[in-house]
C-alpha cells in the first residue's frame, strides 16, 4: 500500500491539511482495498492551525518511509523553515521520495532548495512574492499544478485536489483516479489553469494623474477600434510620448491595456449575461468573433464557453 506522509507546519491552513488527507483516505482500488495509509507528521505534538489546534500523532521521523510527502500551505509563507524540518524533507528527497506541495507549500518547500531550476506554481496571489524570494524557481501562475516527477507543486484551494487526483492517476490508473474524482465532487480534470481565476486589475495610477481622464476614456470606449494613434490624439501627445508617459505611469502599454480592460468587461458580461459570445465581442470591442476567442483564451486559459460554464 502506498503510504502518504502530510507535513503540518505551524500556521497550517486547515483545508490544504485536509485536502490530501480526505482525497487519498478515501480513494479504493477496485477489489475495495484502500489505495493509501495517511498520516499527518509535525516537528511537535500541537500545531498551531490558526483558529484550533491539532494534534499530529507522528514526528518527523514519519517522513521516513513514505511513498509520498505533501507540504500543505501555512498562513506565513514566509516564517523561516526549521532546520529540523528542512533537513528531513532534504533527506526524503534523497531517498527518492515523491515531494508535493499544495498552494503556498511552495514556499517551505522551496526553502530547501528542492525547487531550484524546476518549474512551480503557487496560488496565484503568491507567485510574484514566490519568484522574488527564490528566483532559482521557475514560477508558473497560469496552471494548476506541475509535475516534475518527483517534486509538484498545485496552485490554491481545490487545485490541490486537482493535483492529488493527478496523482492517483499516477499511482493506480484512470478508473481509481475518476472512481476517487467521484467521491470528491470533482472532474477528474478541470479546462484550463488559474489564469481564468486571476482577477485582472489595472496597474495602479495614481490619482490625479494626467493620465486619470484617458484611462477613463478607454474604459467608456471599448467597444470602439481604437488604435495607438486614436489614443494618442485623445491625449493631446505624439505616439511617442504616448507609449513612454503611459509605461511609466502604468506600468504597460495603451493597447496591453485596453486588452486587459476589454477582457476583464467580457469575463464581467459572460458572467452576468446570457449575450451570446459574438455579441459579446462586439460590446468589448472586438472586430470579429475568432479574434476576441483567441485573445480571451491566451488571457485566462479557457474559451468564453468554458469561462461561462464555471462562472455564470
Amino acid at each position: 500500500m502506498h503510504t502518504i506522509a502530510v507535513l503540518a507546519l505551524d500556521q497550517v491552513i486547515p483545508f490544504d491539511l485536509a485536502t490530501p488527507i480526505e482525497a487519498f483516505g478515501r480513494t479504493r482500488l477496485p477489489d475495495g482495498r484502500p489505495g493509501y495509509t495517511v498520516r499527518v507528521c509535525a516537528r511537535r505534538p500541537e500545531v498551531d492551525a490558526g483558529t484550533f489546534t491539532i494534534k499530529a500523532h507522528r514526528d518527523l521521523e514519519g517522513l521516513k518511509g513514505a511513498d509520498t510527502v505533501i507540504v500543505p500551505g501555512t498562513s506565513a509563507p514566509l516564517a523561516p523553515l526549521d532546520p529540523a524540518v528542512r533537513d528531513a524533507l532534504r533527506a526524503a528527497a534523497a531517498d527518492g521520495t515523491r515531494i508535493a506541495s499544495i498552494c503556498a507549500g511552495a514556499f517551505p518547500l522551496a526553502a530547501t532548495g528542492l525547487l531550484d531550476g524546476l518549474r512551480a506554481t503557487t496560488h496565484w496571489l503568491a507567485a510574484d512574492l514566490l519568484a522574488a524570494t527564490y528566483p532559482r524557481v521557475r514560477v508558473d501562475p497560469d496552471v494548476l499544478y506541475v509535475d516534475n516527477g518527483q517534486i509538484l507543486t498545485s496552485a490554491g484551494a481545490a487545485a490541490g485536489l486537482d493535483l492529488c487526483l493527478h496523482m492517483v492517476r499516477r499511482d493506480y490508473g484512470s478508473a481509481v483516479a475518476a472512481d476517487a474524482a467521484r467521491l470528491s465532487v470533482m472532474p477528474l480534470e478541470r479546462e484550463g489553469g488559474q489564469a481564468q481565476f486571476i482577477v485582472h486589475d489595472h496597474a495602479p495610477t495614481p490619482q490625479g494623474s494626467a493620465f486619470e481622464p484617458l484611462l477613463a476614456w478607454l474604459q467608456e470606449n471599448l467597444d470602439r477600434e481604437l488604435t495607438l494613434a486614436d489614443i494618442a490624439a485623445r491625449a493631446g501627445v505624439s505616439t511617442r510620448t504616448l507609449m513612454r508617459r503611459f509605461r511609466e505611469q502604468t506600468g504597460t502599454t495603451p493597447l496591453q491595456w485596453l486588452h486587459r480592460a476589454r477582457i476583464r468587461q467580457a469575463q464581467h458580461l459572460l458572467e452576468t449575461t446570457a449575450h451570446p459570445v459574438e455579441r459579446i465581442a462586439g460590446q468589448v470591442g472586438f472586430g470579429s468573433p475568432t479574434a476576441f476567442r483567441d485573445r480571451f483564451k491566451r488571457t485566462t486559459g479557457v474559451s468564453p464557453q468554458a469561462y461561462r460554464r464555471t462562472f455564470s
